[in-house]
């Protein structure tokens, strides 16, 4: 069983999160040969599939520095037996239907317990469908300006050749803010069986989504902000959308233009005061780091 009961109160909440790219592409679109992912309005985004595979491949790594001081900051520590991951490389379908008919399934998989999960199984009506956390799609303030160019090899891959060439292989973003919401449903934790502990270290892991996660491509992600509110009703207090509205950064001038720099935006630092007097104190889970 979980190392914290089901019933622990879960009260409904929202988060945001301000992200700024510079020089990288924070998530490739596979339909566009890898391109940093653009809306019609020439504004970027960043799918809620791409941030939350950072998250799951944290916790999945459990030699790994983050999971390794991450589960100590719990008392008593995290028991990995609890905390796997169903959407991870290797996962034996057979072991899996198995653990879903005899009632395991649920305890074993945290990510299963709070995003869900798209495992469907004909005749497995045990599945958790749908999660606790959802997050939304991350969109960039203003447009954004792309960039593409050639990469080279010194050492060939070809026979014959002394030098290799990937032909507009490197696409970035110049310069981004992005916000992405997420939200978080109690009404759906009487299903997953999530619990608070799984909700308190999704928090704990978010700052570190995108710097434990750095690559060629996307070596300049950050968080700026990780805002996150509890309503003070289980039910919810105020509308999600408000307090998001409120937490969004402004470009100051030329909003329709490119962004060059993180002084381009206005950053809110807090909600409006008719909104604070109906949810909970506003956190900051990047000050919390």
């Amino acid at each position: 069983m979980q190392q914290t009961t089901k019933n622990e109160l879960m009260k409904k909440a929202v988060g945001l999160l301000v992200v700024e790219v510079r020089n990288s592409n924070p998530n490739g679109d596979p339909d566009k040969e890898s391109d940093p992912r653009q809306r019609f309005d020439d504004r970027g985004e960043i799918s809620p599939v791409s941030f939350k595979r950072k998250v799951r491949d944290l916790v999945d790594s459990k030699e790994g520095p983050v999971w390794q001081e991450i589960s100590k900051q719990f008392e008593p520590a995290l028991d990995p037996e609890y905390f796997y991951i169903l959407e991870s490389r290797g996962r034996k379908r057979d072991a899996i239907i198995r653990e879903i008919e005899d009632g395991t399934f649920s305890e074993k998989y945290w990510d299963g317990r709070i995003f869900g999960n798209t495992f469907l199984e004909e005749g497995a009506s045990t599945t958790v469908k749908t999660g606790v956390v959802q997050f939304g799609m991350g969109v960039s303030i203003s447009p954004i300006e792309i960039e593409r160019q050639t990469n080279t090899n010194k050492a060939g891959v070809q026979e014959g050749k002394d030098r290799g060439m990937a032909p507009l292989g490197y696409r970035i973003v110049n310069h981004g803010v992005y916000t992405m919401p997420f939200f978080v449903n109690p009404t759906a934790a009487t299903k997953s069986g999530c619990a608070k502990q799984d909700i308190d270290l999704l928090l704990k892991i978010i700052p570190y989504a995108y710097s434990h996660t750095a690559s060629y491509v996307r070596p300049s992600v950050a968080i700026r902000h990780a805002w996150y509110v509890e309503h003070k009703s289980v039910l919810g207090s105020c509308s999600d959308f408000d307090i998001i509205d409120a937490l969004t950064p402004m470009k100051k001038q030329n909003p329709d233009n490119f962004s060059v720099a993180w002084d381009d935006y206005e950053v809110p630092t807090d909600i409006p005061e008719k909104l604070q007097l109906k949810v909970e104190k506003l956190r900051d889970l990047m000050d919390e780091m």
